[in-house]
This record gives structure tokens, C-alpha cells and sequence, in this order.
């Protein structure tokens, strides 16, 4: 089975479903190789920005040594001390934001950083889903594509052996399997992602618990 032979034969409509089926696969591997390094190194480092968290001596040392770069958690460590240290500046106000307790104030503050934090990791799973939902279906339009136009130019040509239907033919039933091929790795790269996220998620859910009542008692 050759593939150039549908790029040598093959009409203009064939020929842009294998350019897309292309595209969608290259776009699959580029989310799924850069979101698996992100997730694997964000929770690395928030090991480390934990028990970083934890030795410090201070509420302000544990702010001034944390790194957001790579790690969630220590975005979310600083945007809370921040909120923390601004709280006083707020309850001076006579607005809604004044009239709300410190410790109702850092729970929503908190999870407004946790939200944060975790957004980016939302990014390229909707291209995966949509790729695995529709690759197969392009790959599929391809392949009726091709067999119409077999069909049709060996009707055209009067010859109508097997050995005449089977090559043109067998060479559009690749769209299918390339379909196949493209969608396959985006619903398990999907799934996988979609658990690492959550996993990541009820991580920093349950640090944030241990951040809320330490700001707490140290705002006492």
C-alpha cells in the first residue's frame, strides 16, 4: 500500500483530508508531549514548594522563597500571603469586600488562586477531544471520497476486474485507518491529562486547607 500513490492520484478533496488528518496529528502529539512535561514538572516542583513551604521560619520567608514558575502550588502560596497582607488595607473601607470576615475573605481568595493555578493546565484538552470526536469521521468522508471516485473512474474505463477495484479502492480505505491513527492517541492522551489535572487539583485542594489555617492563625 502506497501512501504517495494518494497524492499522485488522489482528487483535491482527498488530498486535504490527508493534509488535515496530518495537521490533527501533529497538533495532537505537540499538546500531548508539552501538557504531559508541564503536568509531570508541576508536580515535582510542588513537592518541593511544600516542604519549602513547611521549613520556612516565617509566613513572609515562606512568600519570598517560593517559586510560581513551574509549581501551582507556589502561585498559589503567594497570591494567598498577598491577599492576607492586603486584607487589612480592605476591612478600612466601607464596602461589601470590608464586611466580610478574614476567614471567609482568604477562602475565597484561596480558591480564586487554585482556580488560577490550575487554568492553564485546561489548555489543549478541547483540541484533543475535538480531535479524537472527529478524526475518525474525516478519516471515514475520505474514504467514501475515494471509493465514489474509483468507482466512477473505473466505471469511466470499462475495466472492471478485481484487480482494477482493489488498488484504487484499498488506497482510499487508508483515510479510514489514518482517521483511526490520529484519534486513537487523542482519547488517551485526553483521559490521561484529564486525571493528571484532577489529581493536580485534589493535591493543591488539600494544601490549601493547611494554608488556610495557618494564614488563619497567624492572622489571630
Amino acid at each position: 500500500m502506497n501512501l504517495g500513490l494518494v497524492f499522485q492520484k488522489g482528487d483535491g478533496v482527498l488530498i486535504f483530508v490527508f493534509l488535515l488528518l496530518v495537521a490533527m496529528s501533529i497538533a495532537t502529539w505537540t499538546i500531548i508531549i508539552w501538557r504531559s512535561y508541564r503536568l509531570i514538572k508541576a508536580k515535582k516542583a510542588n513537592r518541593i514548594e511544600a516542604e519549602k513551604f513547611w521549613e520556612a521560619s516565617s509566613v513572609e520567608e515562606a512568600q519570598r522563597i517560593a517559586n510560581p514558575q513551574y509549581s501551582p502550588l507556589a502561585q498559589m502560596i503567594t497570591e494567598s500571603i498577598d491577599s492576607k497582607n492586603t486584607f487589612q488595607e480592605r476591612s478600612n473601607k466601607g464596602n461589601l469586600s470590608a464586611q466580610i470576615s478574614f476567614d471567609a475573605y482568604m477562602v475565597r481568595h484561596i480558591r480564586n488562586a487554585m482556580t488560577k493555578a490550575l487554568r492553564p493546565f485546561e489548555s489543549g484538552l478541547t483540541t484533543l477531544a475535538s480531535v479524537g470526536a472527529t478524526a475518525p469521521f474525516i478519516g471515514l468522508f475520505g474514504t467514501v471520497w475515494g471509493i465514489y471516485h474509483a468507482l466512477v473512474n473505473i466505471s469511466n474505463s470499462g475495466q472492471m476486474s478485481i484487480a482494477a477495484v482493489a488498488g484504487p479502492i484499498g488506497e482510499a480505505l487508508v483515510a479510514t485507518a489514518a482517521g483511526l491513527f490520529v484519534a486513537i492517541p487523542a482519547v488517551l492522551a485526553y483521559n490521561a491529562l484529564v486525571r493528571g489535572n484532577k489529581t493536580l487539583s485534589n493535591e493543591l485542594d488539600s494544601f490549601a486547607h493547611d494554608l488556610h489555617a495557618q494564614l488563619a492563625d497567624k492572622n489571630h
